[in-house]
């Protein structure tokens, strides 16, 4: 298997809402995607498509933007407000926000951490509205020994610090369920029953969760009837191939097409966004098959 990043390695980048590093030597993305096609590619309409700039990390953003309108992807997930600019330019969505968390091991669990989240979330909240985006991502933050009655608990109270303020300019704070069993461990928001119950203690709409299929697969399973029973507390999707986190295909264990059928019965509007790292060569490729395999 070949080496990858490691999502919690490049999130100091992810941050700024650039992580663009343009690798001298490497394929021509721009080349491959009209290779791959002269038009946009033709998809049903069913499904909001995003991806993930970070697994892309060979391409700067400009450059996975244009692959992207190309395959019919709208939005662009983990763009913080330096790389928003470059998405209104090729008439691309920030389809989840990002830029006021701390980290992903230090999160709405631990109340030492309130005050830093509470002023970054104020501030990054009516700047994600002005901007015309919705969805602004937060994490739980790592257990550090912590029950989860006490991190739940400690989550919806520094939550509700800003959640009137998210409400206010239609902003909805999107925390991910990550596993702790193989890429984040300690990680607090693991299982979908905490994150539902968490979104219930908020009492609040503008409280909802992303959920990360690749993640959940790991710790839980039964993703399409946790998917059916939860869909109301959740506002976005991730995807990746398990084991290893590529692509979607066959290659891996779970049945993409039906997994998409069932965000769509729910009636889902939101996005699903790619965040596979590609093991292929041609990883744009990848990326358009893996559109192709999720547009039921």
């Amino acid at each position: 298997m070949p080496q990858h990043p490691n999502r919690r390695t490049v999130i100091k980048n992810v941050l700024t809402g650039t992580a663009a590093i343009t690798t001298a030597g490497m394929f021509s993305p721009l080349a491959a995607s009209a290779a791959a096609t002269t038009s946009a590619q033709k998809l049903k309409g069913n499904i909001n498509h995003s991806v993930c700039h970070w697994c892309f990390n060979g391409l700067s953003l400009e450059e996975l933007c244009v692959a992207a309108k190309d395959m019919g992807i709208t939005g662009i997930d983990l763009i913080g407000p330096q790389g928003w600019p470059v998405l209104k330019k090729h008439g691309l969505e920030s389809a989840m926000c990002n830029g006021a968390e701390i980290s992903l091991t230090e999160g709405w669990n631990d109340p030492k951490y309130h005050a830093t989240l509470i002023k970054n979330y104020t501030d990054m909240i009516p700047r994600v509205a002005k901007a015309g985006y919705k969805n602004l991502i937060c994490f739980s933050g790592n257990r550090n020994g912590m029950d989860d009655a006490t991190g739940l608990k400690n989550c919806a109270e520094g939550l509700k610090k800003v959640l009137p303020l998210a409400e206010k300019h239609k902003v909805v704070l999107v925390m991910e369920l990550l596993n702790s069993k193989v890429n984040h461990k300690d990680y607090m928001c693991d299982h979908t029953a905490w994150g539902v119950e968490l979104a219930k203690a908020t009492g609040s709409e503008n409280f909802k969760l992303l959920y990360d299929i690749y993640h959940m697969q790991i710790d839980e399973g039964d993703v399409i009837r946790t998917i059916k029973d939860s869909h109301p507390y959740i506002a976005h999707y991730h995807t990746a191939g398990v084991p290893g986190r590529h692509e979607i295909d066959e290659t891996q264990e779970l049945n993409y097409p039906a997994i998409m059928r069932a965000i769509k019965e729910t009636g889902f509007k939101g996005f699903v966004a790619q965040e596979f790292i590609p093991a292929q060569p041609d990883k744009l490729a990848s990326l358009r098959e893996a559109i192709k395999i999720c547009d039921v």
